[in-house]
């Protein structure tokens, strides 16, 4: 087998440095900057407002609409066109997804709240981080919440499993890979993400799930310090 020791000098279980702050747009009713590794997401957050026009409201619970866009120049590989693409909505649908079971949208009928994810920087895990972003964000907007939504892209390099691949484990050759994005509520261990890109054994799956679950409660801990430093800092104004 070709690969026994990760190109940046990780663990196999190690994820890459994470950074996370709350409150980093003004002007929106919350936001969130999260980092890892050299992955960057945006996530600013508006509502909840009414929505228009009219026919689309449901008077039972509010609407979660979610956008999500990479910028031209963000990612490793080929230059991103520009505009809404369909990978675009693919993965603002399932970021949507990913957040809905915690969010208590019950307590909104008839109204929206629309979060913007942006990358300007991306090295592989972008739907990952935008999720996280997103998590963070919707809590300091206000909105109602069960828990904070965490996720991770785990996977397989030749005959390795790994957490959090970069990109130059993803283009890695020889053996093949797997990318595996996950998203968990830490609290109850229900998963709200789970796709695949490639081949994966059964007994390898099973322990990258296990592998996923660890980083995400790490991940977890950086999104909850990122609110409470951002709070920490209004109180002492």
């Amino acid at each position: 087998m070709t690969y026994k020791k990760r190109y940046d000098g990780r663990n196999f279980t190690e994820s890459r440095e994470i950074e996370a702050k709350a409150g980093v747009i003004k002007r929106a009713d919350g936001s969130a900057y999260f980092r890892i590794g050299n992955t960057v997401a945006y996530a600013a957050v508006y509502g909840p407002r009414e929505l228009h026009p009219k026919f689309m409201q449901n008077p039972e619970r509010g609407i979660l609409r979610c956008s999500y866009n990479m910028m031209p120049f963000s990612g490793q590989g080929e230059r991103v066109r520009p505009g809404q693409n369909r990978r675009a909505r693919e993965i603002a649908m399932v970021t949507e997804k990913a957040l809905l079971p915690v969010l208590n949208l019950e307590n909104y009928p008839n109204a929206v709240v629309d979060v913007f994810i942006e990358l300007p920087q991306t090295d592989a895990g972008s739907r990952c981080a935008g999720i996280c972003a997103a998590s963070i964000a919707l809590a300091d907007a206000g909105i109602e919440m069960k828990d904070l939504v965490g996720a991770v892209s785990v996977g397989r390099v030749d005959d390795k499993v790994l957490v959090d691949l970069d990109y130059s484990e993803e283009a890695h050759e020889e053996g093949g890979t797997a990318d595996i994005p996950i998203a968990l509520i830490p609290s109850t261990g229900e998963m709200t993400l789970l796709q695949m890109d490639g081949e994966i054994t059964k007994e390898q799956l099973i322990n990258a799930l296990n592998m996923a679950k660890d980083a995400i409660l790490k991940i977890n801990i950086e999104q909850k310090n990122a609110l409470k430093n951002k709070f920490e800092v209004v109180n002492d104004e």
